[in-house]
């Protein structure tokens, strides 16, 4: 009995089925952001990839001789190319982002971008790593099933053959968003543990100071708050807290009981890295892929909310 418990437990938590509703919110927040990405590498491209770029392409190929690592741009250096690559990988995030040949063009971009950062080594930032983190599984996922062009198209095209029908089919179910999700949720899972696991290795988080050195960071510092250093114990609980989530975030995450608070602390530090430290992008995205331990069925009771509170304001 035992055993065949944890066969079905093990089935419902990687393949029951669940609408692409949390998905999508995903999917149009990293389309956006790939479509910046790119036009980010744009703005500088001779310098990143061009004949004369800041890293040979000797180079960067020979950091990766040991590895599996590969890119077509390591071969050219042609700047229309490049261009060209550019402007149809802005077009395809931006087709991503709003949900149209969805299936056809998250692998696409996803390729094209990875043939960028394998040629960009050395240029990469944790914005771009977890970008293509959660670009690699929406693949798996049908996240154009929701808020996208293309569900929109169906309906109309449905709509348009069957004139009795004035509701809007129900989200499609599928055991691919689930595999999808659990990824994502074990992904970030491990990137926490591992970071958690890094900051106690030294002195700084124990003592409280690493607070201090964000705050005297110049080079990241966008908002002023050094004020922080004449109170050493807000410091020391920023620290700890920060520690302790960081670590344990792997499990208390699961639990219903602990996974609200554990979110909230989530949105709270990834906030305060883009509001006090500049990384506006890279923490907005640390709380896109948060998402994935939101339900659909909550983000479906959000929306109707949004809904109920539009149509009572008019």
């Amino acid at each position: 009995m035992i055993g065949k418990d944890f066969f079905q437990s093990w089935n419902m938590f990687w393949f029951l089925p669940r609408s692409a509703l949390t998905l999508a919110w995903i999917r149009i927040s990293t389309g956006s952001m790939l479509a910046y990405i790119h036009v980010v590498w744009s703005m500088r491209l001779a310098d990143f990839m061009g004949a004369k770029a800041f890293t040979t392409k000797e180079w960067v190929r020979s950091l990766h001789r040991q590895d599996y690592t590969w890119s077509y741009l390591w071969f050219i250096d042609s700047m229309p190319f490049l261009w060209a690559h550019e402007v149809i990988a802005i077009v395809l995030a931006i087709l991503m982002a709003i949900g149209l040949f969805t299936r056809y063009v998250i692998p696409l971009i996803w390729f094209m971008t990875l043939m960028v950062c394998h040629r960009m080594t050395g240029f990469l930032f944790g914005l771009d790593q977890i970008v293509m983190m959660l670009t690699t599984y929406l693949m798996i996922a049908q996240s154009g099933e929701a808020l996208s062009v293309d569900r929109a198209l169906r309906f109309r095209r449905n709509a348009s053959e069957d004139t009795t029908s004035q509701t809007l089919v129900p989200l499609p179910l599928s055991p691919w968003n689930t595999i999808s999700t659990r990824l994502m949720q074990i992904h970030l899972c491990i990137i926490y543990l591992f970071g958690g696991l890094g900051k106690m290795r030294g002195e700084t988080w124990w003592d409280g100071s690493a607070i201090w050195l964000s705050a005297v960071s110049y080079e990241y510092q966008s908002i002023d708050f050094t004020w922080i250093g004449h109170a050493p114990a807000l410091m020391a609980l920023a620290a700890h807290v920060t520690l302790f989530w960081e670590t344990f975030y792997c499990c208390l995450v699961w639990p219903k009981l602990t996974r609200p608070w554990i979110l909230v602390i989530a949105v709270g530090v990834h906030a305060g890295i883009g509001i006090f430290l500049g990384m506006i992008t890279f923490g907005w995205m640390m709380i896109v892929a948060n998402f994935a331990f939101i339900r659909p069925e909550t983000s479906e009771q959000w929306i109707a909310t949004i809904q109920r509170y539009t149509r009572s304001s008019r």
